[in-house]
Parts: structure tokens; sequence; C-alpha cells
């Protein structure tokens, strides 16, 4: 049995006891900072474990309420399974709580429990009173019928209760991916003298060993992980939903920021431009106008964008979700699914968050038919968003594949193999079946409309053919000739029954050219005079004439003269006839009774089809010459 990790996130308001309670659970205090002992509140998200056994380990992360500190908060709620709102018996709901609230539903938080903290400073009927306060502003959230319980974190009350609440209620949520490619987000970096540059986080997917070898995006800086510790803990392995300290090797610290990402595989986007579904808060004090600049916050980044609206340019209250797209001034690591958070700038209020579409965004035009396409894109399963890319590229690499889609390895293997449709091609590639025959289609056509241009030929090149459809790449198109099982002939491609043949129009003055050239045996003239005889103008004269030689009707002997094929293999077998195993120009003439202008071209045509070796002023039979 594969073993759990989850991580329970402590949220609410400054002052209202989550730092305490973390302590009263873990027995960690997570202040660790000097300004945070003396200001008695959380600036970092401070992390301390609070349960693990053979199947499962729970760790806690005491985010900051402080309003200047939200940034922070986002960062570390941002790997969380389970979250606790703690509200303080003796204030009830504040600003902050309802704003971590709203962070929370944003970043897709749906589980988790309410603690009313310092419950010992007030009496019975005022913790009743406060119970009940805090249950009607929790209404319509995902907290709505969570437990409520009392704690008081100095006295010891309900700790207990809470812990194995705790405990339960993440033995019933799912865990976190640990198999596919690994990655977590930094939210801490520092270095430990004599190990090096340390980073930690909470693993988002998949898991790492010691010594695998790993990059940090977006600066693609490649890496090794020399140590692994998980509070404090010395560690082989760490898996998704675990807290875990990477020791890296060749890196300096002051290379390395909160949001970058370790990742070991390249299939994750480093982008700049986010399609995504954006859900804004109630209660908007400005409008949204279009390209306004926000801050946008993902796993535990934090960089300036713009909105850009492709249906509107104005929004003044809370709507649908949105679809539209951020781009940002820096590079960010992402993935379909993500969630984010967008706060405006100043003055600083978080406007709403959603979750990523496309991690890489293109350039649409402004209207319907793009609201159409991130629609589909919204809504496609895996399988569906594939097919859209092939209609675009016809043919991809299974790089791409995980990129564009934001699947691992696993997912791209079982939707490959769960359709007998799915073809896999050389060099990585995919494709489809309905690409296939549609190449194969428009393949089929070229080659028809190729024969009836020019029914004089064999075939059609086949990198002609190739060039023509360059969009289905090479190795689509090499799978498609190679399925049709089309007739080539020398890198010549023609359909199946297709036989070269002279138009209709022009079959009887070529048949009178042969005619002609044949009654005049070895004694020809240029082949211009037949076609002329026959009445065949200039324009078609190259075409018949290279028909005539493919179709070995004619054997020409120089530019000018050819003789007919039967013509020229009986003058062969003729002289081979009479002559010995060597013969000389003359005793040629002798034999086929010809001028010195015939036969020299003859003699020539001998040597270039391999009948015969020429020796100074002899030429020799060869055996296994040209057999016609």
């Amino acid at each position: 049995m594969e073993k759990n990790y989850y991580t329970i996130g402590m949220a609410g308001h400054i002052d209202h006891g989550k730092t305490t309670l973390t302590k009263a659970l873990t027995s960690v205090d997570t202040d660790r900072l000097k300004a945070e002992k003396e200001r008695s509140i959380s600036i970092e998200p401070g992390f301390a474990p609070l349960y693990h056994d053979d199947e499962m380990e729970i760790s806690v992360v005491d985010v900051p309420g402080h309003e200047r500190f939200i940034r922070q908060m986002i960062a570390g709620v941002a790997g969380i399974d389970f979250v606790v709102l703690v509200v303080a018996a003796d204030e009830g709901v504040m600003p902050q709580t309802k704003e971590h609230l709203d962070i929370l539903a944003l970043l897709g938080v749906t589980e988790g429990m309410v603690v009313l903290s310092k419950s010992s400073r007030v009496d019975k009927e005022l913790r009743d009173m406060a119970r009940e306060e805090v249950l009607q502003e929790l209404e319509g959230t995902v907290f709505e019928d969570s437990d409520v319980l009392l704690v008081d974190s100095i006295t010891g009350e309900g700790i207990q209760e809470l812990r194995q609440k705790l405990i339960v209620a993440l033995k019933d949520t799912a865990p976190r991916r640990i198999r596919g490619d690994f990655r977590l987000p930094i939210d801490q970096v520092f270095t430990i003298k004599g190990q090096g540059t340390v980073v930690r986080g909470t693993v988002f997917e998949g898991s790492l060993n010691t010594g695998e070898e790993i990059t940090i995006l977006p600066q693609r800086i490649h890496t090794r992980a020399k140590q692994i510790q998980s509070h404090n803990r010395k560690e082989f392995s760490a898996f998704a939903g675990q807290r875990a300290a990477i020791n890296l090797s060749r890196v300096d610290y002051k290379e390395l920021k909160r949001g970058n990402v370790l990742v070991s595989s390249t299939h994750f986007s480093v982008t700049d431009t986010i399609d995504v579904n954006l859900v804004v808060l109630d209660g908007l004090v400005h409008p949204l106008k279009q390209r306004m600049p926000v801050v946008v916050h993902t796993g535990t980044s934090e960089v300036m964008g713009r909105l850009i609206f492709f249906d509107r340019n104005t929004l003044t209250n809370k709507t649908d979700p949105i679809l539209c797209q951020i781009r940002l001034d820096e590079s960010v690591v992402a993935k379909r699914g993500d969630r984010f958070i967008i706060r405006r700038p100043s003055p600083t209020e978080t406007i709403g968050g959603g979750w990523i579409i496309h991690p890489n965004g293109g350039k649409y035009k402004f209207g319907e038919e793009t609201i159409a396409f991130l629609q589909a894109e919204k809504k496609g399963t895996p399988k569906e968003r594939l097919l859209r890319l092939l209609e675009q590229y016809k043919c991809v690499e299974d790089s791409m594949i995980l990129n564009d889609l934001s699947i691992s390895h696993e997912d791209l293997d079982e939707l490959l193999n769960g359709d007998l449709k799915w073809i896999k091609l050389p060099q990585s590639k995919i494709t489809h079946m309905n690409i296939v025959e549609e190449c194969m289609n428009d393949m089929e056509k070229a080659l028809r409309r190729f024969h009836g241009e020019y029914p004089l030929l064999k075939g059609m090149n086949s990198g002609e053919l190739k060039q023509t459809f360059r969009t289905y790449t090479s190795e689509l198109a090499d799978y498609v000739i190679e399925l049709k099982s089309w007739k080539q002939d020398g890198g010549l491609l023609s359909l199946e029954g297709f036989i070269p043949h002279l138009p209709p129009e022009w079959e009887k003055r070529c048949q009178q050219v042969l005619t002609f050239l044949q009654s005049d045996g070895t004694k020809v003239k240029s082949m211009n005079d037949y076609f002329q005889q026959a009445g065949i103008p200039e324009r078609w004269r190259s075409d018949f004439y290279h028909f005539f030689i493919q179709e070995k009707k004619i054997v020409p002997l120089d530019d000018e003269k050819s003789y007919s094929y039967q013509v020229f293999m009986e003058a062969v077998a003729n002289l081979k006839e009479n002559t010995g195993k060597k013969f000389d120009l003359s005793e040629a003439k002798e034999i086929l009774g010809v001028s010195r202008k015939y036969m020299i071209p003859f003699l020539e045509r001998l040597d270039k089809d391999g009948l015969t070796l020429r020796m100074d002023d002899q030429r020799k039979w060869i055996e296994e010459g040209f057999k016609g």
C-alpha cells in the first residue's frame, strides 16, 4: 500500500490564535523569524508535522493572517489538501477571515472544518452566540456544513478531539497524485554552511529520489537532489502532498527565489500568457477594465500581469465565470488546472481567481469566435483537446502533447492505449486515424489530379507529393504511402490500376510518328521531322518524346535521332550474331550497312546501355549487359 501525504492549512484573521493552535497540535512553534517573535504575528508560512504512521503523514502550515502578508498566505495555502478556519470566539468573523475564505474557495480547497479558538475567554452563552454567528457567515461557502469545534490552545480544551477529527477526515480525503512527473513550487530558499543551497516547498505532484537529476524553472538550471528532508528527518524520497526540503548541488542560492519550481521533466510549460477561467468576487470596489494591471499568484509565484478580455471592456459586478487571458510581465511555470488568484495592486484588494485552461495562450481576436474556442478548451477532455491539436498540426511530438495538454506520460499512455485509432509514428510523433484518412484522401486526390494532367507520366515524384502537403509532416506522409501500397517506380507514385497513356485526341498522330520512324529503319531523320510530319505542335513534342522512351517505343541515339525500339533491338541482335567477342567501327558499319553518321551514336548507345565496353578502337560485348 502506498503511503499518502497531506498538508493542513491554518487560515484566519490575524491574532485569532492560528500559531498557538498549531503549536498545541504539533508541539512546534512555527514562528521562526525574529520579527515574528517580536511582533507576535506570522510573516512567513510555518510548517510542522502533525501525524504519521505507515499509511499516512500529515503536516500543518500556519499561514499569515495580516493583510500585509496576504501574498505569503496565498503561497502557503497553494499546496494544502484540507483547511482549518480559525475564528476567535471573543471576536468572531473578521475581514481577513472573509478574505481567506474567498481565497480558499478560488484555490479550489473544498475540505475543511471550523475552529472557535480562545474559547476559555468567553462564557457558554457567548460561545453559543459566537458559534451561531460563524455558521451564519459561512452559509454559501465550502464550510457551510462543516464541523465547528471549540478549542483553547492554552488550557488544552478540545485539542485532542480536533487532532483526532483531522486524522479521521484526512483518511477519507483523496491524496495527491504520486505517479507522474515531479513538481515542487519553491516557497523558501536558504543556504546551510557546508551543505549549500536548500529549497523548501510542498510537493504538488509526483515523487523525487535522492540523487535524481532535476531542473529549476523558469531559469532552466539543471541540478541534482543531494539530500531530501521532511520535518528534519532525512528521507530517501519526497512524495506528492509532502512537505520537503531539498539540498541542491551546483546551484547558488542567490540565483533562486520563491516562485521558482523544481521539476523532473521538460514537459512543464514556462509561460507568460495564460488562458483562464476567471471567477470575480462579490463587492468589487472598482471596476475591472481591459488590460488593467493585476498581481497574479499561482503556485508560490507572484508576478504582475494584465487582464485581456475578449467579450467586454469593463466589468463592474460579479458575473458568471469569465473566459479571458492574463499576459504576464514575467514567466511562470503552469499547467492546465492550476489555480490562481489575482489582486489589484493599488488600492490593494483580492479581485478573484480561478483555474488555468491553457498554460500557453495564443493571440486571439476580440469576439465570439475566441470565446467559443476557449469554451471548447475549458470543457474538453484530453482526447478532445488532443484531436483539436491534431486538427491544427496533423502530427505532433509526444513532448508537445504533454506540454500543451498538461498531462503526464502515464496519462498519455493511458489515452493512446485506450483507442486503437491513435497512431504512433517515428520520431515520437502521434496522430489519429481520422487525420491519416484525411491525409490519404488528399494525397489520393492529388495523384488522380496529376494523372489527369500528366497521363503520359508513370506517376508523381513522392517528394513533390509530400511537399504539396507539408502540413502533414514527412512521417505522416510516409506512413500513408506505405499504408496505401500505391505503385512505386523509382520514386514515382501512381494509383493502383493507372497505366500511362496518350491523350485520346493525340493517339492517332503519335501512332503515325512511330509508323514513320519504323518504316525508315536504321536511316532515320530527326524526331522533330517526324513530329512535324504527323502535325504535332511543338509544345507537345517533348512530352510525347519522353513518353515514347518511357514506354520503350523508341531508343534515342543522340539529341536528335532515335530508332524505333524494334529496329534498335533487331540491329543489336544482328550485330552480336555476326561479330566475335570484340569488334570495331568498320566491322559494325559493314554488318548493319549504315554510315558513320548513324553508326557512332548507335555504338555509343550500346556503351551507355551496358551492352558493350569500349577498348581503344574496339568494343567488347558484355555478357551481363542491358537486356532491353
